[in-house]
């Protein structure tokens, strides 16, 4: 295979110049040889994802997390990501996830999707089907509703877009958002909100193709 037709795919679905300003979306470590043999796919390149590539015969590890600082002993391997890029584009990272969940999508808004429900849900119906995907989820509910029509979702971090919706569902909410909120919301946690990352991207590429074993860090 040729790593420039693979990452070709990637980049028209998800162009590298629609990712922030403060990203390093691209490539993380790019080989002389145009030609791989097997990929990786994952969330985060870590020590762990590196020697899993390594083990399993593969030259290339394509992940949704970039790289903003490249150990030595990883220059032994192409290393691509898309990240943001991944998380604005139509049926990225965010529309993954609401599709997981069985929900459709309403519309778009930059990097926050909306879901609005043709009839309203509970609030612990809405928590159970959040559950499957992540057991150990943390919600607020200072508004105390008991029901939801509208739903905000925003993959890995997207507490900034909370407000416009009954329910939102993102993962690394702090203590004072949480605090403020004037709506529910639903924190599952960063890696379960995008752990379905690694799948797109290898449905993307279109290639026979490794994933990584990946947990959170959290237990």
């Amino acid at each position: 295979m040729n790593k420039y037709d693979i990452v070709r795919k990637i980049e028209e679905f998800a162009p590298l110049e629609t990712q922030e300003s403060w990203d390093c979306s691209g490539w993380g470590v790019e080989l002389s040889d145009p030609d791989i043999k097997k990929i990786l796919f994952a969330l985060t390149v870590t020590d762990d994802v590196v020697n899993q590539a390594l083990n399993s015969g593969c030259d290339m590890i394509i992940s949704h997390h970039p790289l903003f600082y490249v150990p030595l002993w990883y220059k032994q391997i192409n290393i691509y990501s898309a990240h943001t890029n991944l998380d604005i584009a139509e049926g990225g990272t965010t529309d993954t996830l609401i599709e997981k969940l069985g929900f459709k999508k309403t519309f778009t808004d930059g990097f926050m999707r909306m879901v609005e429900l043709e009839e309203p849900i509970t609030v612990e119906e809405l928590r159970n089907r959040l559950l499957t995907i992540s057991p150990r989820l943390r919600y607020v509910n200072n508004c105390a509703a008991k029901t939801i029509k509208t739903i905000g979702f925003c993959a890995g971090s997207g507490s900034e877009f909370i407000g416009s919706t009954d329910a939102f569902v993102t993962g690394d909410v702090k203590f004072h958002t949480a605090l403020e909120a004037k709506t529910v919301v639903f924190d599952i946690g960063h890696f379960e909100s995008e752990i379905f990352a690694p799948e797109l991207l290898k449905s993307i590429c279109g290639v026979e193709g490794v994933l990584a074993d990946e947990k959170s860090p959290f237990i």
